[in-house]
């Protein structure tokens, strides 16, 4: 089965057919770092580090471009009511959102421009667009250059909106435009403000030319995969598609967008006080749990966050977690070379049906149990390496280095030690029939959040998790 994306241009499934055979060039719309994230942001770069594994698996080479906004609006609204300067909030959010990426387990992008280092190529797009009458410089002398959106007959395709129903633009003085609507390119330097020169007077980019810019830098005019969250498809992306076109590029030939985090339905956001930063959760959920998580339901649905379903996809988590480990013990270390089943690979195929996928991996976690309690260990080994090899594709492997042992500091031999030297004393409890005392040393243990299992080759332990 050829893989099939859902294309929100044309707002149909269709056969995904790269540029180039063998290479895949994808775009995503990464961080406006004006705060930390929380992980309503993060579930849009779980999403495409989950298409991005799955690429790789079909044996394609991805080269990904993943933005960084670092100069906006937002960003010197923030550095304006701390007194600092707007590189420092920029920085050390950056910091923040390279921090969470990697917490994740996202594969790092191929590339992470920075709009700030790509002035020039932001210039030459206004240039072309100026010279094919698609861009315009304001005549109040302000430097604000723009876009004119009745110039571009396909505007509001990618957003499925016909013009005469769209609202102005909030991105600039109205007097200043020729039509409401149409969006800032380039806006005139402000008192205060950082500002970058050009022909048309010193100043700085609009949010959606600094996107087309590097993704045509870094991916060429024309590029495989453009990826970002549903909220992004207006007025962003549209605008992008339609400048980036507008000048004669033929910009994404898939768009690709993911849903929402949501909290109580409504959009998480900081304004709204609903937001989760990473490290908050991380404190109560262990980072792999997080990402299975945020990954579990498809790309393209919403996501309602509560306590109960982050509970609820941590349990789901270990129950994966849980068998591997205990078949790496019973069986004998677990290889990682094996393909996956082909039902997990029909639904990832299909628009990257991840819910399909898990279920497909929990399956195999029935049937493994099911081996291990006949003592069939080779048939459990064999179910272990192909859910191995499925959760090694959604970047949730508990066996790689990445996962393993990462919640216990290094500790986790001290640990077996002393839990095994306790285990000693239950089996001799237990040969002498003193089963008042094994039971206490089983509870005590229960009570530290260890669960004691008897097997017939000993006890096993494991930390049971919240």
């Amino acid at each position: 089965m050829s893989l099939r994306f859902y294309d929100t241009r044309t707002r149909q499934v269709r056969d995904f057919v790269p540029l180039r055979e063998g290479c895949v060039s994808l775009y995503l719309c990464g961080a406006t770092v004006q705060a930390p994230p929380h992980i309503g942001h993060i579930r849009s770069g779980v999403s495409f580090d989950i298409l991005r594994r799955w690429l790789m698996y079909r044996g394609y080479r991805v080269i990904f471009c993943r933005n960084v906004t670092d100069i906006d609006d937002k960003i010197l609204n923030v550095a304006a009511s701390e007194g600092v300067q707007w590189w420092e909030v920029s920085e050390r959010n950056y910091r923040a959102f390279a921090e969470a990426y990697d917490t994740l387990g996202c594969l790092p992008p191929t590339v992470e421009p920075r709009a700030t280092g790509h002035i020039p190529e932001m210039i030459e797009l206004m240039r072309r667009l100026i010279d094919r009458g698609h861009a315009y410089v304001a005549e109040d002398g302000s430097g604000d250059v723009y876009f004119d959106v009745t110039s571009y007959a396909e505007y509001g395709s990618l957003s499925n909106q016909r013009l005469e129903e769209m609202r102005a633009a909030e991105d600039g003085d109205a007097r200043a435009k020729r039509d409401p609507r149409d969006f800032a390119l380039w806006k005139g330097a402000r008192p205060g403000e950082p500002s970058w020169p050009t022909p048309w007077g010193p100043g700085r980019p609009g949010w959606h030319l600094e996107c087309s810019a590097m993704a045509t830098k870094y991916l060429g005019p024309t590029f495989d995969i453009h990826g970002g969250g549903v909220d992004l498809v207006f007025p962003h992306h549209e605008n992008e598609s339609a400048q980036s076109r507008a000048a004669g590029d033929g910009f994404a030939r898939y768009w690709l967008h993911n849903g929402l985090l949501t909290t109580g339905g409504e959009k998480m956001s900081k304004s709204l006080g609903n937001s989760l930063l990473i490290p908050e959760i991380t404190r109560r959920v262990r980072p792999v749990e997080l990402r299975y998580y945020l990954g579990q339901a498809h790309y393209r649905s919403n996501l309602d966050y509560s306590e109960e379903s982050l509970r609820e996809a941590a349990s789901a988590y270990q129950r994966l977690e849980n068998f591997l480990v205990r078949v790496n013990e019973i069986a004998g270390p677990i290889p990682d070379d094996v393909p996956v089943p082909e039902e997990f690979a029909a639904a990832l195929d299909d628009d990257l049906g991840v819910p399909q996928a898990l279920a497909v991996a929990h399956n195999h976690v029935r049937e493994g149990n099911s081996a291990l309690a006949e003592g069939a260990k080779e048939r459990a080994a064999q179910i272990g390496a192909r859910l191995r090899a499925m959760l090694a594709v959604l970047g949730l492997d508990p066996l790689s280095p990445q996962w393993a042992g990462s919640d216990d500091s290094g500790l986790h031999d001290v640990v077996d030690s002393l839990v095994s030297m306790v285990l000693e004393q239950r089996q001799e409890a237990r040969k002498r029939k003193d089963y008042a005392t094994a039971d206490r040393i089983r509870d005590q243990l229960a009570e530290m959040g260890i669960a004691v299992e008897d097997t017939p080759q000993g006890p096993r332990w494991e930390l049971k998790r919240s």
